[in-house]
């Protein structure tokens, strides 16, 4: 067998460098695939319309109801109610979490005074959480019931005690 292998070593190295390359064809080469891309713009002249997932615009409407957005109270339809309101509302953006913005949302939902966060229900707080938008989760994630239960009894000293200087 030695001499069989001695006598043809240079059809042996060929086979396994043949065998080699045709493994690397089939198990490399073959799995590149071609990307085309488009590089044209939309906007580029005697191009159409840019394509849209039509998959999501056929969706039938009744496979995801939208939320039910609530209607705005009188305060959110007219700014100078708003103002009004403001001023006679507690300072809201004294809660860790509750910036202008969000403070005009809640003064829109009619939540103006701490005492009324801090008195809040469970049901009360997931009804105002689901109208606060992408918002959302704040009222139990930066805890403001127990913010507002300091800041409605004035007691400065237990807030910052517990939430860090205001």
């Amino acid at each position: 067998m030695m001499e069989l292998a001695q006598a043809n070593w240079p059809l042996l190295v060929a086979a396994l460098v043949i065998g080699l390359l045709v493994a690397w064809w089939i198990f490399v080469a073959m799995r590149r695939t071609k990307v085309d891309t488009d590089t044209s713009d939309v906007l580029d002249e005697g191009k159409g319309p840019a394509n849209r997932n039509q998959a999501l615009i056929d969706a039938p409407a009744a496979a995801e109801a939208p939320p039910a957005v609530p209607e705005p109270t009188a305060a959110a339809a007219e700014p100078a109610k708003v103002a009004a309101v403001e001023s006679e509302a507690d300072d809201l953006t004294r809660i860790k979490g509750v910036g202008p913005k969000l403070k005009t949302l809640l003064i829109s939902l009619g939540v103006t005074k701490f005492d009324q966060i801090a008195n809040w229900t469970d049901a009360e707080i997931d009804n105002i959480d689901a109208q606060l938008g992408r918002f959302e989760g704040r009222i139990r994630r930066d805890n403001w019931m127990d913010q507002a239960k300091f800041l409605a009894a004035d007691d400065t000293a237990g807030y910052e005690d517990k939430f860090g200087k205001l």
